[in-house]
């Protein structure tokens, strides 16, 4: 039998999470073959089988944290896992001829027998493999321990699961375990939970809780991009000084625009948001405060400023917050940039959006608008030194330059800057940039290569 040892999955990487097994102890795979998928602190891997064969055991459940360079499954590759079942295979006896019966009702000398019925035979007159239990659960079973229970007449159930068991005061015994000989899960422990069951005795239970007053709890660890987000976040707010800057884009000819393009984009197979324009409009305004596309060193003694425009956007995907770049937003048309969107969205939803995708950004953006947002205070992509939220377009009534009210799109934006490096008035002559970019967006084109 092989074992596959977890393999390196990222820079730093010592620890993923095992979300979902796609195969059983038993189970034939395909060279290839996708087998688990684990969520590491930046986003969640599929590992595939290194090669065709059938697995024979799984180190790590669902749930439960794996660790790099350790046997994640073990194996038994194509030729191996044949090879085994031919030795397990029954041998045929050969044929011989009749075996005559011995007479058991009377002795050869005509003396009775012992009275006893064949089933009360001496275990010595048996053989081995009948008269000895065939595994040490049947042992167990034959000595009257309780069903339900392990191999070593021990409820089975992960360290994960019992330090949650802990955390909650509950006994072991007391949840009923889902999983194979009873294996205690966490979903049993979370179902144990949720049906307001007692934590406990109550002259051992602690300081009254949400589940001891019948309110259901969902207790989940904090891991993988959430864990990492949650740290970035707090270095981020606690060791940059921010400051943020709001203003109004009126985007209505930008919409129309985009309508004029759209159908030309399907033609190329390309569906044509309006994050493209904002990106390309970053890129060219970048160029007037190129401060914007910097980073200060470790030891915040030194400005290093940045070649290409790398646009990172923040994506809700299931895994958590997630900010894959676009790479050279300044080489990139509109097109190109708008397959890149598509691209990085779909595997940051899917969770499999790639480490070099997620490496590199310089500057971000968080669309909070389309999810129907409208102003928000975002926190830096260290180490970044600005990044700005937009929000819903709304059609608002706005007065012309000849005074007439008017129907116009207006959409709002928030930027959070770097402190250290960038102050109000750069920030702003950095924003009218974007903004008459996007707002007169057919003067992009003097401005493309």
């Amino acid at each position: 039998m092989s074992d596959f040892m977890l393999p390196d999955i990222g820079e730093g990487i010592v620890e993923c999470e095992v979300v979902e097994w796609h195969v059983a102890e038993g189970d034939v795979i395909e060279e290839d073959q996708p087998v688990v998928e684990v969520m590491t602190d930046k986003a969640l891997v599929e590992i595939t089988a290194p090669e065709a064969g059938r697995v024979t055991r799984l180190y790590v459940q669902k749930g439960e944290i794996a660790k790099v360079h350790a046997p994640l499954f073990g194996y038994l590759a194509e030729g191996e896992a044949a090879d085994e079942a031919a030795a397990q295979a029954p041998e045929v006896p050969a044929k011989e001829g009749p075996v005559k019966e011995t007479p058991t009702s009377e002795s050869p000398t005509g003396d009775s027998p012992a009275k006893e019925s064949p089933a009360k035979e001496s275990p010595a007159k048996e053989s081995p493999a009948a008269a000895a239990p065939s595994t040490r659960a049947q042992a167990l079973e034959e000595e009257g321990a309780a069903p339900g229970r392990g191999p070593y007449g021990r409820i089975p159930a992960a360290p994960a699961v019992r330090r949650l068991l802990r955390e909650h005061g509950l006994e072991l015994e007391a949840v009923p375990g889902s999983g194979p000989q009873g294996r205690v899960l966490k979903e049993d422990v979370l179902r144990y939970l949720e049906e307001g069951e007692a934590a406990g005795p109550a002259e051992s239970a602690p300081a009254p809780s949400a589940a001891a007053a019948g309110e259901a709890v969902r207790v989940e660890p904090l891991r993988g991009v959430r864990a990492v987000m949650a740290k970035r976040m707090v270095e981020s707010a606690s060791t940059i000084p921010h400051f943020q800057y709001g203003e109004e884009i009126d985007v209505t000819e930008l919409l129309a625009l985009r309508e004029r393009l759209k159908p030309l984009a399907e033609g190329e197979g390309v569906r044509l948001t309006l994050m493209p324009f904002f990106m390309k409009a970053m890129a060219l305004a970048v160029r007037e405060a190129p401060i914007l596309n910097a980073r200060l060193s470790d030891d915040a003694s030194e400005i290093h400023y940045l070649g290409g425009v790398n646009v990172g956007m923040a994506v809700d995907s299931r895994a958590g917050l997630l900010v894959p770049n676009v790479k050279g937003v300044e080489r990139l048309s509109l097109l190109g940039i708008a397959g890149e969107v598509a691209r990085l969205t779909e595997a940051a939803r899917a969770g499999r959006v790639s480490q070099e995708d997620l490496k590199g950004g310089t500057i971000s953006i968080s669309n909070i608008g389309a999810l129907g947002g409208t102003y928000a205070a975002p926190i830096i992509n260290a180490p970044e030194v600005a990044i700005v939220a937009i929000g819903k377009t709304q059609w608002l009534p706005r007065f012309d330059a000849d005074g007439q009210v008017r129907r116009r799109g207006i959409m709002t934006v928030t930027w959070a800057g770097d402190h250290r490096l960038i102050d109000g008035g750069t920030i702003a002559r950095f924003c009218n940039a974007w903004k008459g970019y996007l707002e007169d967006p057919e003067t992009m084109l003097l401005h493309l290569s």
